[in-house]
């Protein structure tokens, strides 16, 4: 997959850019605020038709406008595509991809598939189990449309099942039919959801496992991705009807895949606690790595790669082993962003890379 143009229009920083990619690798230079990283906030709306940054789209609109457009055309299996996203305030936000309207916009994701390296992924190992998910569930979403239609449906009953539970406790007074249709709907979706994690899991660790070594140049440190689901413990059904009286008590379901956790570990022991920061940069280079190569063999082509201000979190010695992947063609287009322009025009330099250069100063292009 080749992205040959974006255009932007009132997006974030920027009144009115227009930038045509002629090379497999492209970097955008400027100082912090330039506008670097919203060059690739605006991919990823084409991608998932959403922010990587900021959930609320009318925050993505300039400041003092009232609406945005994204325009993206892509070369894709050897087939031009168009695809805009635009959102008026007071309306609702369109996808459209070769002049017709997406009416759903999960059946739009995975058709244009990016992997995202930020500074904020030290979030997976840091932060709670809920952005471990949101991880897996993003890339389960890319190559799994059934994945994420089971997605949507147990996220849209648990969160109207929470609704009636906090409900009924104002009331005074239970409605279980009500709460047995919600059930009818997450059940199923749960065991689904379930399955394909774990199978994905089983298939996706011993790919992180060889990028790991490859970074770290160590087969002795031994990293594990454990998945912890409460659908491990037997019967779904059985387990929500065992818990259904906690749930009314505390207004919450006590049960399900929104519990589940994905444990990163190192010989045994979590990560977090017990990885140096080398381990926790490798693990997490590992992981989007890992990423890009299912997603590519899945798809039978290769996403866009976006590395956002990679080079001021990892050691050179990291950095070597990417680029020494790009020069090597492990990956296809490749969109970098730095706040130092000669340190990058000297990296990507040492590799004989071909790179086109855009330097960015305050939602502008400068030569």
């Amino acid at each position: 997959m080749f992205l040959q143009e974006l255009r932007l229009y009132n997006f974030k920083n920027y009144a009115e850019a227009n930038l045509k990619f002629e090379r497999l690798a492209n970097c955008f230079l400027g100082s912090n605020g330039s506008g670097k990283t919203n060059l690739l906030d605006a991919m990823h709306y084409l991608s998932f038709t959403k922010s990587a940054v900021n959930p609320s789209d009318a925050q993505n609109i300039k400041l003092g406008e009232s609406q945005f457009m994204i325009k993206g055309n892509f070369l894709l299996e050897g087939k031009e595509k168009e695809v805009i996203c635009s959102y008026q305030q007071g309306q609702k936000k369109v996808i459209r991809e070769e002049g017709q309207d997406c009416l759903k916009f999960s059946e739009h994701v995975g058709k244009y598939p990016i992997v995202l390296v930020a500074p904020q992924d030290i979030e997976l190992i840091w932060d709670g189990s809920e952005v471990r998910r949101k991880f897996f569930d993003s890339l389960l979403s890319q190559i799994d449309h059934a994945y994420l239609e089971n997605l949507i449906v147990y996220s849209t009953f648990l969160k109207q099942r929470n609704s009636a539970l906090k409900m009924f406790a104002d009331r005074g007074q239970t409605d279980w039919d009500l709460l047995s249709s919600y059930d009818q709907k997450i059940i199923p979706a749960a065991k689904t959801i379930f399955s394909k994690r774990k199978d994905f899991i089983r298939e996706y660790l011993p790919v992180f496992q060889r990028h790991y070594e490859n970074l770290s140049d160590s087969k002795s440190e031994q990293m594990q991705i454990q998945y912890r689901s409460d659908l491990e413990e037997g019967d779904f059904t059985e387990l929500m009807k065992k818990n259904l009286q906690r749930d009314v008590a505390t207004q919450r379901t006590s049960a399900g895949t929104h519990r589940d956790d994905f444990l990163f570990l190192l010989n045994g022991n979590e990560v977090k606690r017990f990885g140096s920061q080398g381990q926790q940069k490798s693990f997490l280079i590992a992981l989007k790595l890992a990423e890009f190569q299912v997603i590519a063999e899945k798809k039978k082509f290769k996403p866009l790669l976006l590395l956002d201000d990679i080079f001021d979190k990892l050691d050179d010695k990291r950095i070597n082993k990417i680029l020494k992947l790009v020069a090597e063609g492990a990956f296809g287009q490749l969109f970098i962003t730095d706040a130092r322009p000669d340190r990058c025009k000297e990296i990507l330099k040492a590799r004989e890379l071909s790179v086109e250069i855009v330097s960015i100063e305050n939602g502008k292009f400068v030569k």
